[in-house]
């Protein structure tokens, strides 16, 4: 394996660095300013968004791209590091056209869309027309478990009838999202619990489709949202269907594959921002005569966090490499690894710069207290820490069962004299 950044990574990255410096920093400001005044979308992203299209810098995230569709088409490997340096600025994968969930969902139309569908939906959202949400979560089961979503859609003549309710569904208070992918029960009753799931496009203007609320998430509020949504007799066409009835669960797994390296990604560049942070302030104040770094416990907390933020991005890196090199089956221990890792790195090292910052950490004058937050919500996203654990367990002892007693000649029997 591999992980030595290529000359066409090096170049990208340099291009993606000098974007940033040039057009999103500057507007870090004007962004927090404009959203506390309740201007969303913000009055630049349209132009910003258009300017790095014209530059090269354009749905990074999908490698296989076909020669008429826009974009870069960068491996797993190739993109890991561009989505880590974007990952600095909440809103800047947005800028790429490389932002969740249309991430996701572009994968997904991608991969198993018709062509009416690409047509209505896929090629829009690589152009960057209109944003999508992707609705499986639900508030009244353990999402965690999919199988256990309730939503039905029913096929009743040349239609579909959806009824459910979904929550936590990102993009939803968009005022350009135009599209849900659905996820509900087509056969409830099917002994394969894995093949009761279908889901199913939907346009976010259909009758019966009530966005609740948009719930804030550690009292903070998303613009883009993170919405209880209901479907009252929503009834969308047949063709609507994405897949085959019953394949939504394997359709779930292949979108969730390539978008929780890409969370990951941009995780560790927010968690690298903050020890930046608080390396910098560790040495601009003094308490009981020395500098913050100089007492050892802040001391032990920067070279922990270089430790962790180094462990995670070599973790990563192998798992895009082998979802490049091996597919993502052959890497679903690699990816359940990065998915438990990766959170508890980002909020650690978050709150230890909060820490050192003090009460200005807990304030917006820093972006510690937004990166502290999104890092708590990706201890869910994409499934729970506490999955993830379970199902590199499982894969551990059915390896072990598969070489049981290959270890036995380490092993040092009691002595009989």
């Amino acid at each position: 394996m591999d992980f030595a950044y290529s000359p066409r990574t090096k170049e990208l990255l340099a291009r993606v660095q000098d974007f940033m410096d040039a057009h999103i920093v500057p507007r870090i400001q004007q962004y927090n300013d404009e959203l506390h005044a309740g201007h969303y979308p913000v009055s630049f992203m349209h132009d910003l968004r258009a300017l790095a299209r014209s530059e090269g810098l354009w749905n990074m995230f999908l490698p296989h791209l076909k020669e008429d569709e826009p974009g870069t088409r960068l491996s797993n490997l190739e993109y890991a590091p561009v989505a880590e340096l974007t990952g600095r600025v909440s809103w800047a994968p947005e800028v790429f056209n490389c932002n969740a969930p249309d991430t996701g969902n572009m994968e997904l139309l991608h991969m198993f869309a018709t062509e009416e569908q690409r047509e209505q939906w896929l090629n829009p959202l690589l152009n960057g027309e209109f944003h999508s949400a992707f609705a499986m979560t639900e508030p009244d089961v353990a999402s965690s478990d999919a199988t256990n979503i309730t939503t039905l859609i029913q096929r009743e003549g040349d239609e579909y009838v959806i009824n459910g309710r979904k929550w936590f569904i990102s993009n939803a208070a968009r005022p350009d999202c135009r599209l849900f992918i659905v996820m509900g029960k087509t056969d409830p009753g099917n002994d394969n619990v894995h093949q009761q799931q279908s889901m199913i496009l939907v346009p976010a203007d259909t009758d019966g489709v009530d966005i609740v609320r948009n719930p804030t998430v550690l009292n903070h509020t998303s613009p883009e949202g993170h919405c209880e949504i209901v479907f009252r007799n929503v009834r969308v066409p047949a063709s609507n269907l994405l897949g085959e009835e019953g394949s939504g669960f394997a359709l779930a797994q292949a979108r969730l594959g390539p978008g929780r390296i890409h969370h990951c990604m941009r995780s560790i560049g927010a968690a690298q921002l903050a020890l930046e942070l608080m390396v910098e302030r560790s040495q601009e104040r003094k308490t009981f005569g020395k500098y913050l770094h100089q007492h050892g416990s802040i001391g032990e907390w920067i070279a922990k966090s270089r430790i962790e933020i180094e462990t995670a991005r070599l973790l990563v890196l192998k798992a895009a490499w082998m979802m490049d090199n091996v597919g993502a089956r052959e890497a679903r221990k690699e990816i359940a690894m990065i998915k438990a890792l990766v959170p508890s790195v980002h909020t650690t090292v978050a709150n230890r710069a909060i820490q050192v910052f003090g009460a200005m950490g807990l304030t917006p004058d820093t972006p510690l207290a937004d990166i502290y937050t999104l890092g708590r919500t990706l201890h869910l996203a994409d499934g729970p820490d506490e999955v993830h654990l379970q199902s590199i367990a499982r894969m551990e002892i059915k390896s072990s069962r598969e070489n049981l007693g290959a270890s036995a000649a380490y092993l040092t029997p009691p002595s009989r004299n």
